[in-house]
């Protein structure tokens, strides 16, 4: 099941990246966590293992991690193909 996001693309309702008012005034988080996809994001770019914001952010989990790096690169792709 999908629901039409902020953004304007579909997004599964058990997405793994979650914008909600309530949380972080609406800062797109990790589902379940208050810790913000864009942390997740500058661990990558700068080279960081996975395992050290793992360990850094132990609410995350590896597989929670993963599906959100998954979804975005979906949603990136899903953007580049129709551009």
């Amino acid at each position: 099941m999908y629901y039409r996001g902020i953004d304007g693309y579909d997004m599964a309702l058990n997405s793994a990246i979650i914008s909600d008012p309530e949380v972080m005034g609406g800062t797109p988080v990790l589902a379940g966590t208050r810790v913000p996809f864009q942390t997740l994001l500058d661990y990558v770019e700068s080279g960081a293992p996975l395992e050290e914001f793992l360990d850094d952010f132990p609410s995350v989990s590896r597989e929670l991690a993963v599906s959100a790096l998954q979804q975005a690169g979906d949603l990136a792709l899903a953007h580049a193909r129709t551009a």
